[in-house]
Parts: C-alpha cells; structure tokens; sequence
C-alpha cells in the first residue's frame, strides 16, 4: 500500500510541476512578444504614415483650387 501511495505522489507531484512548466512558458512567450506582434505595429505606423501622406495631397490640391 506504502508503494502505491508514494507512486500516487509522485505522479501527482511529476503533473503539478509539468503543469507548471507549462505556465512559465506561456508567460515567458507572452511577455516577450506583448499583445502586438512586431509586424502589427509596422503596420500600423505604415497606414498612420500613408493616411497623412493622403490629408497632406489633400490639402494641397485645396490650396491649388483656392489659388486658381
């Protein structure tokens, strides 16, 4: 009974510390990467910089209409 209680343990004990493993991975992984991926911001600042791009030939051809 002695060696089906400590095998019981020890499987028990072997699954707390894998499950554990397992969360200091996910949080390792996690807190490098953050909730945006490098790629995502990229992108996201290449839009920001193409839309100002579009207001600033917006607002020239404004200009050149109120000139004429």
């Amino acid at each position: 009974m002695d060696e089906r209680r400590s095998h019981t343990r020890q499987v028990v004990g072997s699954l707390l510390v894998a499950a554990a493993i397992v969360a200091i991975v996910i949080v390792a992984v996690t807190a490098k990467l953050g909730p945006t991926s490098v790629a995502e911001i990229e992108q996201r600042e290449a839009r920001i910089e193409a839309a100002e791009e579009r207001r600033d030939q917006v607002e020239e051809l404004v200009e050149e209409r109120h000139e004429d």
